[in-house]
This record gives structure tokens, C-alpha cells and sequence, in this order.
């Protein structure tokens, strides 16, 4: 009897050491359990923090960026000359809050006018922005092409619909005028590196059969015969009395004044602090927009925040 008592008491014992350790166990893969599920917490917290301030960083560096182009509006025709910014491309340095903001913002009469200029000035663009003289003549053509109602091929060469359609495109000339300088990537021959060192200096806004010398660029007043350079150095020398343009100017007065046309192509780029960057690249007129409360027209309009 004593025996038996003593190999049940022995058998209890290790029944219960063998469910002490299963309890102990189940406890640890708990506790493991619990540790994973709050570290996976703790990280998701973590990401939308940082995902939070990423995207509160790129609205404010947004906000600054407008914020550039409409106080650029306020410049551009201040009464006083000396506080003015001249819609020439120059850049422009402004503080908004603690953001730095770099405004450049160009008169759109400063640009060649696809729909306006004629084939020797869009053929002299061509050349002044690196094409080669061939392929220039033929581009301008295109352009030229593109645009009218006939379907003639410019005599130096061009793009009507059978040049298209020889060159496999599903499209031919569309015989109507620009809608967009961006329609130029789907004129014959026009390449994304072309389009990218012509687009500077173009518009479909102007409505001028030649440019406003006073806002255009060395490249445009190369191509229409002017010493382009020498242009754009003299107009940065201003006079800090009357806010004119100080350096030796040929003799025609429109290089000093120019005709404002009210539409203003402006790119505004914004830089905070923790380096989050911002541009926007813009085409607006002045009054008349259909949004209340609204100062200008937005006829174009592109706008990105870059990572830190």
C-alpha cells in the first residue's frame, strides 16, 4: 500500500510539473504574442508620423510656391519702377516666412508665338537653341505645316499628312493652330530633347507675329537678329532712382519698356528649412477670372513637391 501511495504521489507531481511548464509556456508565447503586436503598433504609429509630416512638409512648401506667384503678380505691376519686377526671366529672391522663394516670371509677348511667327524666325530659334541648320529648316516647316489649313509642304521642307504617315505616325498635320506649346512633341521630327531646349521660348499666347524684345530671352533676341547678350546684361543694370534699365541699350525704346500683355508665364520654387522643395510652373492672365475672389486666369498650370 505504501508502495502504491508513493508511486501516485511521485505520478501527481509530475503531472503537475509537466502542466506548471505548459502553462508557462502558453504565458511566454504571450507575452511574445503581445511584444509583436505592440512593436507592430508602435511601428505603424512611427510610419503615419513621418508619412504626416512628409505630407504637412510638401503642403507648406506647396503654399509657399503659390504663395511666390501671387505676390510675383503684385510686383510685376507695382506703381513704384523701383519696386517692379520685370517680367524678363530674371529671378527674383523672396522670403515667405521661412521658406525661401526663387520667382522667374516672363511677359508671354517675350516669347515666339507658334501660331504667329513666321518660318524664318522659328527656323533662326531652332538653329539658336542647337539644331542643326538641315534638320532646323525642316522642323520650322513642320511647325509651319502643323498649323495651316493647306496642304502644301513648305518648300524647305515640312509636314503634311503623307510625311506622317511615310514616317509610320497614326496621325498627319493637324491644319489648325497650337492649343499648347506641348503639341509640339507630336510635330514631325520634334524630339522630347528638341521640345525641351525650345519650350523656354515659346508660347501660344501672345497672339505678335515677333516678339516684345523688352521681356525676351538672348536666345529669342538672337534669333531675330539682335545681339542677345548684350540685351539681357544691359537690362539688369537698373537705375535705384527711376528703376529703369541703366546699361547701353540699341536705339529702339521698346527694349526698355516693352508692351505688357497681362499674361505671365512664372515659375515659383519654394525651399524650407528641413529641405523639402517645391515648384510651380504656371501660365496666367491677369483679371477676368471666372472664380471669384480670384485675381488672374490660370491657363496653364503644373505643380510638384520634390522628397528631402
Amino acid at each position: 500500500m505504501r508502495v502504491a501511495r508513493a508511486r501516485r504521489s511521485r505520478a501527481c507531481a509530475r503531472a503537475r510539473t509537466r502542466t506548471r511548464g505548459a502553462a508557462l509556456l502558453l504565458v511566454l508565447w504571450l507575452i511574445t504574442l503581445l511584444t509583436a503586436l505592440v512593436g507592430g503598433f508602435a511601428l505603424v504609429a512611427r510610419i503615419e508620423a513621418l508619412q504626416g509630416r512628409v505630407l504637412a512638409s510638401g503642403a507648406a512648401a506647396q503654399a509657399a510656391a503659390r504663395a511666390g506667384l501671387e505676390y510675383a503678380l503684385t510686383r510685376v505691376d507695382h506703381a513704384d519702377p523701383r519696386l517692379q519686377w520685370r517680367p524678363d526671366g530674371s529671378p527674383q529672391a523672396w522670403q515667405f516666412g521661412a521658406a525661401e522663394v526663387e520667382v522667374m516670371l516672363v511677359d508671354e509677348n517675350g516669347r515666339v508665338d507658334l501660331n504667329h511667327a513666321d518660318y524664318a524666325l522659328l527656323e533662326a530659334l531652332l538653329r539658336r537653341v542647337g539644331v542643326e541648320a538641315a534638320p532646323a529648316q525642316r522642323m520650322a516647316g513642320a511647325v509651319v505645316d502643323w498649323r495651316d489649313p493647306d496642304p502644301l509642304t513648305q518648300p524647305a521642307g515640312g509636314g503634311e499628312d503623307a510625311d506622317y504617315a511615310s514616317a509610320g505616325l497614326p496621325y498627319g498635320a493637324k491644319d489648325a493652330p497650337f492649343e499648347s506649346v506641348a503639341e509640339l512633341e507630336q510635330v514631325l521630327r520634334f524630339t522630347p530633347e528638341v521640345y525641351d531646349l525650345l519650350r523656354p521660348h515659346v508660347t501660344v499666347f501672345s497672339g505678335r507675329a515677333r516678339p516684345d524684345a523688352a521681356f525676351a530671352s538672348a536666345e529669342v533676341l538672337d534669333a531675330m537678329g539682335m545681339d542677345g547678350a548684350q540685351v539681357v546684361e544691359a537690362r539688369r543694370q537698373v537705375d535705384p532712382v527711376t528703376g529703369r534699365p541703366l546699361g547701353a541699350l540699341p536705339s529702339e525704346t521698346g527694349l526698355v519698356v516693352g508692351s505688357r500683355s497681362g499674361t505671365y508665364s512664372i515659375r515659383s520654387r519654394a525651399r524650407l528649412a528641413d529641405g523639402r522643395e517645391s515648384e510651380l510652373r504656371a501660365v496666367v492672365r491677369v483679371g477676368g477670372s471666372a472664380v471669384p475672389g480670384m485675381a488672374y486666369t490660370a491657363l496653364q498650370w503644373e505643380e510638384g513637391a520634390s522628397p528631402r
